[in-house]
């Protein structure tokens, strides 16, 4: 009995123990939400569950926002800031419950945490973007255009600070400040520019060759550093009780600064040489001392007065860019920050903004005031600046309103001052609108003031190629527009100025193309001793000297890689320094040496561009350079990205991918009136994919890898079954067939091209007549009881209704025999379908190259049969512009419907050949594909390629009537 009593006592007394502590101080429930836990409740202890759901909501609203602003070309700055005033009290917060619920006062510690970190590497990284090369090699006019467009916002801001002083003083939150310290941090939010969002501008408008914008973005880089710094002397103003304490911050900030300029700097440099990251790029050590780095100087910068942002900035500004590993280091690190912790900050910004406190007229005429000041003040300065510097007025206008962007900068600013209790949330709204107006306006102001339009007329005009109103002041005296009959006869050189699109997997495609093309000229035979009989020494015979110089000019072929703009900082930095950046590319370097070893004259360039600029640059940049042709390699991959995938269990169809198709067609179609296209698929790319092993490609199929057992029982792979092994080639020769089905310039423009690359000792060229069977075809279409001189009358008739093209084919068939081909060029009339006749031609064995060279602008009935009858339009259809049964009525709209047939023949039939599909140039943009309206129809008088066809018309007809 008293055991029981006493065993009662002690358990009673530890259940109440139990639930005591309990009550007190309960852990989390480890069941989560099945034992009732609130996700969206606050846990000291446990903050991550409530930090992912805001991060959450503003990721995904960002993303949201900048999609239709995309398409007005804005930065994201605007999306996450307007995500910021949706959130905050303005709209989310007029929600009864939202704010508490989802941002509660108590979870902002943790969040404002997070996001100052993301400013605190933001800001390094913004320094790191800042290169001080620029503004020494412009520093003439980078300091006038900087200066007067810092002065004279700077001024103005000044001025309208004071109407600002005095009527918002009152509000509730504002530090007791002077009104010196006022007035000068607003200049300095008047004043400052956004650098990283300038660059985005810049680039995203391709401006940064251009004049406007290297002024731009030399004027930036000072604006920039001179805006921080005196950011940093308000700052330390207002953190200091007086004034010999804001001397001593200064004094010990400057002398921060001279220290890692001259002690930290160098050991960093030798650091990086030792580790070799300037070459190869920033190792993981590297990477974690440069952090380590920020931090440690944002601290020393905190603790002294001065925010911690600037010892960040300040670290990027010491980093050197030599060896890009600037842009290196910022590929490591910029994901991150651009996607986490940069919109936190700018949400933490936009929490803090409330519209609803601009309520009345008073608040509302200083939102215009304030926008009128920034866009008059950086307008005014920037546009005065560059037209003391000689830049015309519409130029200098541009760069006025380029240097009025504000951006995120401006709003770093803006809430460093919130902080500060320099402004109140009443006149932070404010300026947070303004910042929002002017980096709003700044993209399509500079599209309406620049266009490209107009920078070509300028270009042009400042060349002394035009005068103001667009007339030619120098005619264009090319021998290519001559109209004479011996040079249509002879013109076989109709590519001396090659574009060439430089793509990685496209190389070898390309080097098989610019080696068939480099070949020595052919120069005419001068006797010396004929020289010294004449009395009249060479230079009087104009002609005999031109024809000489024409003969022995070079071949010149300039390269241009395309990268795509992406919306990483690191490639604006790429765009920036693309100079150095050329220099260190693998593909233009191997491209240059192959150049060399060809003995032609090579040039390269690289361009970063969005991807929905690729055809435009391209065909842009064949009009600077006149190029006479523009070759395009079609991509292995069939996708944009130049690096196919190492881990890909079986390789894509480069013909079924529909996005470079896109690009063949757009180049295709928006250069018609620019050179002549040739779009070059390669034999690997007209591989079957399912069945590559069959496939004969220059590189041997790799066998599978197997395990093999050895005698330590451990299951290895054989390291030289792995090895990819390369075919010799069997014959040094190249065999090329070019196709004329007649009514084609296209088709007349591969015949030229073939003969052109026949000049070279290694190229035999067969020309394929098919003409001669759509002839017989007419006549043989007449009713079966008509005789037989009603069908030698029908034949007569064909043969009068040929077409300039047809007459030019037959001139330029006559003068093969004196061109010295010394018999590796044949024309063979054939009275097969254009597609029957190359199959056939191609089908022979051979052990030299193959090329096929087909015009693109063929008629579909010209094309319509299929070989042995049998159809083969149920693969790659993307190719031919569409999908399904739908593309067999669109066939033309990529690479032609010939091309289309022919890749699907190839490919059933595992033919070793590669195909170059050209389209000529139309010389009047309103040209219609068929340029005669049809057989017979009279040329265009103006249409001098009509005048040349309708010459040899008459000189054949005379011809035709002496016999």
């Amino acid at each position: 009995m008293a055991t029981a009593t006493v065993t009662d006592f002690i358990t009673k007394t530890v259940n109440a123990t139990a639930a005591t502590s309990t009550s007190s101080s309960r852990a989390t429930p480890q069941g989560g939400v099945f034992e009732g836990l609130n996700p969206t409740h606050y846990d000291p202890k446990n903050p991550i569950t409530l930090f992912i759901i805001q991060a959450a909501i503003v990721i995904i609203l960002t993303r949201i926002i900048h999609v239709p602003l995309a398409y007005l070309r804005q930065p994201r700055v605007i999306a996450e800031v307007i995500t910021g005033i949706i959130l905050g009290p303005s709209v989310m917060g007029r929600i009864p419950g939202f704010t508490n619920a989802i941002f509660p006062t108590s979870s902002m510690p943790a969040f404002t945490l997070a996001a100052n970190l993301g400013l605190v590497l933001f800001l390094f990284l913004v320094g790191l973007e800042v290169d001080l090369r620029f503004l020494a090699s412009n520093w003439r006019i980078a300091l006038s255009v900087g200066a007067l467009g810092m002065a004279i916002p700077f001024g103005l801001g000044c001025g309208i600070a004071w109407g600002l002083y005095r009527d918002f003083r009152n509000d509730s939150g504002l530090a007791p400040i002077s009104f010196g310290v006022y007035m000068l941090f607003i200049g300095v939010a008047m004043a400052i520019t956004a650098f990283p969002v300038l660059c985005r501008i810049l680039t995203t408008l391709k401006l940064l060759s251009t004049p406007v914008g290297v002024i731009v973005l030399s004027a930036g880089v000072g604006n920039d550093v001179v805006g921080w710094i005196l950011l940093a002397l308000c700052v330390a103003l207002v953190n200091s009780g007086a004034g010999l304490t804001a001397l001593w911050i200064l004094l010990v900030a400057i002398g921060y600064a001279l220290f890692l300029v001259f002690a930290v700097r160098p050991v960093v440099m030798w650091f990086l040489r030792r580790t070799g990251s300037l070459a190869n790029g920033p190792t993981q050590t590297v990477v974690a001392l440069t952090i380590l780095l920020v931090l440690a100087s944002a601290f020393f910068t905190g603790i002294i007065g001065i925010h911690p942002i600037f010892g960040a900035f300040m670290i990027g500004l010491m980093l050197p860019h030599e060896g890009g590993f600037a842009i290196k280091l910022t590929e490591k690190i910029e994901d991150l920050v651009g996607v986490l912790f940069l919109p936190l900050y700018f949400a933490l910004s936009g929490l803090g903004t409330n519209l609803g406190l601009l309520n009345n007229g008073l608040t509302w005429g200083y939102v215009v005031g304030v926008c009128a000041v920034a866009f008059v003040g950086k307008i005014a300065g920037g546009t005065l600046a560059a037209r003391l510097n000689g830049l015309v007025w519409r130029e200098s206008f541009t760069i006025g309103v380029l240097m009025s962007c504000k951006g995120l900068v401006e709003l770093i600013v803006l809430n460093i001052g919130l902080q500060a209790k320099i402004l109140s949330t009443r006149t932070f709204t404010i300026f947070v609108v303004m910042a929002l107006i002017t980096t709003f306006a700044t993209t399509p102001l500079t599209v309406w003031l620049y266009p490209a339009w107009y920078q070509r007329k300028l270009e042009l005009w400042k060349q002394g190629k035009i005068d103001w109103d667009g007339n030619q002041l120098h005619p264009d005296t090319d021998d290519t527009d001559s109209t004479s009959e011996a040079d249509i006869l002879r013109k076989t050189n109709v590519a001396k100025k090659v574009l060439v699109y430089l793509r990685l997997d496209g190389l070898p495609g390309l080097f098989t193309m610019v080696s068939l093309l480099a070949h020595k000229p052919e120069e005419e035979p001068v006797e010396p001793q004929e020289q010294t009989k004449n009395s009249e020494p060479l230079m009087l015979n104009a002609q005999a000297l031109s024809s000489v110089v024409r003969l022995r000019r070079p071949l010149q072929v300039h390269g241009l890689r395309l990268m795509e703009l992406t919306e990483r900082e690191s490639s604006v930095m790429r765009v920036s320094e693309i100079e150095e950046f050329a220099g260190r590319d693998p593909v233009i370097k191997a491209f240059g040496t192959f150049g060399q070893s060809c003995d032609m004259a090579v040039g390269g360039q690289i361009a970063v561009v969005p991807d929905h600029s690729f055809s435009g640059t391209l065909l842009s940049r064949a009009r600077d350079l006149k190029s006479d042709l523009v070759l395009v390699p079609w991509s292995e991959t069939g996708t944009l990205s130049e690096y196919p995938s190492l881990f890909d269990a079986k390789p894509g169809d480069p013909l079924a991918n529909k996005q470079f198709a896109t690009l063949a067609q757009e180049i295709f179609e928006k250069g018609r009136v620019t050179s002549h296209i040739g779009v070059v698929l390669d034999k690997t790319v007209l591989c079957t994919p399912s069945g590559a092993s069959k496939i004969d490609s220059p590189v041997l199929d790799r066998p599978t890898r197997q395990l093999n057992r050895t005698t330590t029982g451990v299951s290895i792979v054989d390291q030289m079954n792995s090895t990819v092994h390369f075919k010799l080639a069997d014959s040094g020769r190249s065999r090329l067939f070019a196709l004329y089905q007649g009514n084609s310039e296209d088709d007349l423009f591969a015949v030229r091209l073939g003969l052109q690359l026949a000049k070279n000792k290694k190229v035999d060229l067969k020309i394929l007549n098919a003409r001669i069977s759509h002839e017989f075809d007419d006549a043989n279409h007449q009713p079966e009881d008509t005789d037989h001189d009603n069908k030698m009358s029908v034949l007569s008739k064909v043969h009068t209704l040929r077409t300039p093209t047809d007459f030019e084919f037959d001139a330029l068939r006559s003068s093969i025999a004196d061109c010295g081909f010394d018999g590796r060029v044949t024309v063979v009339d054939v009275q097969l379908s254009g597609l029957d006749a190359i199959v056939t031609a191609i089908s022979e064995p051979s052990s030299a190259e193959t090329l096929v060279i087909i015009g693109r602008g063929t008629s579909h009935s010209q094309t319509a049969n299929t070989v042995s009858g049998e159809s083969s339009m149920s693969s790659s259809m993307v190719i031919s512009g569409g999908a399904g049964q739908s593309s067999a009525r669109e066939d033309n709209l990529a690479l032609g419907p010939l091309a289309t047939q022919l890749v699907n023949v190839v490919r059933e039939r595992q033919l070793q050949t590669g195909l170059l599909v050209v389209q000529a140039r139309k010389e009047n943009a309103s040209e219609s594909p068929d340029a005669f309206g049809g057989f017979g129809a009279p040329p265009n008088p103006t249409d001098t390629r009509g005048l040349k066809g309708l010459a040899l018309a008459k000189k054949m007809s005379a011809l035709s009537d002496d016999d």
